[in-house]
C-alpha cells in the first residue's frame, strides 16, 4: 500500500520517519532558485535604490531563517540542529527588451541522523519570495523558476549531484 514510500504507515497514513536507527553523520544539500525581473527592478536593487532597504542582504537574513523554520512550514521534516546555512546571490542583468535574473543558491549543514535538502530548498525559497515583497511595489511581474536540489552528501545514500539542469 506504501509502495516503499517512507511518510506513510501500514495503513497509509501519513507520518514522520524514525530515524531513531540511524547514524550521526555530516550532511550538507544546496539548492537553486531564480528569481526574474525586469531589468530597472535589477538595477535598482543594485544601486540601492529600494525603497524597503537593502534587497539582497534582508533575502539573506530571510533565507537563513527560512531554513530554520522548515519543520514548521513541512509536516513530516524533523527538526533539525542546522550547523550552517549561506545564501549567496549570482546577478544576470538584461537587456532593456529581455528578463533580468538574480540566481539564488542555499547551502545548509549538519551533523545528524536525516538531511538537510528541504532545509536548503527552504532557504532558498524564503529568499526569492522576499525579493519578491521587497520589490513588488515597482515589479509585481517578479517571478520565480529552476528551484531544486542541486547536490546532497552524507547519510546512508551518500552523495547526490543532479546530472541535468532544473527545468
Amino acid at each position: 500500500m506504501t509502495d516503499g514510500l517512507t511518510h506513510f504507515n501500514e495503513e497509509g497514513r501519513a507520518r514522520m520517519v524514525d530515524v531513531s536507527g540511524k547514524k550521526d553523520t555530516h550532511r550538507e544539500a544546496i539548492a537553486t532558485g531564480t528569481v526574474y525581473m525586469k531589468p530597472g527592478t535589477l538595477k535598482r536593487i543594485e544601486e540601492g535604490e529600494i525603497a524597503k532597504g537593502d534587497v539582497l542582504a534582508v533575502a539573506q537574513v530571510a533565507g537563513v531563517m527560512g531554513a530554520k523554520k522548515t519543520p514548521d512550514l513541512i509536516p513530516m521534516c524533523h527538526p533539525l540542529l542546522i550547523t550552517s546555512v549561506d545564501i549567496r546571490f549570482k546577478i544576470f542583468p538584461a537587456g532593456e527588451d529581455q528578463i533580468a535574473a538574480i540566481e539564488v543558491i542555499g547551502t545548509a549543514k549538519t551533523s545528524g541522523q536525516t538531511g538537510v535538502e528541504m532545509e536548503a530548498i527552504t532557504a532558498v525559497s524564503v529568499a526569492a519570495l522576499t525579493i519578491y515583497d521587497m520589490c513588488k511595489a515597482i515589479d509585481k511581474g517578479i517571478s520565480f523558476g529552476k528551484i531544486g536540489l542541486l547536490r546532497k552528501s552524507g547519510g546512508k545514500s551518500g552523495v547526490y549531484t543532479r546530472s541535468e539542469p532544473i527545468p
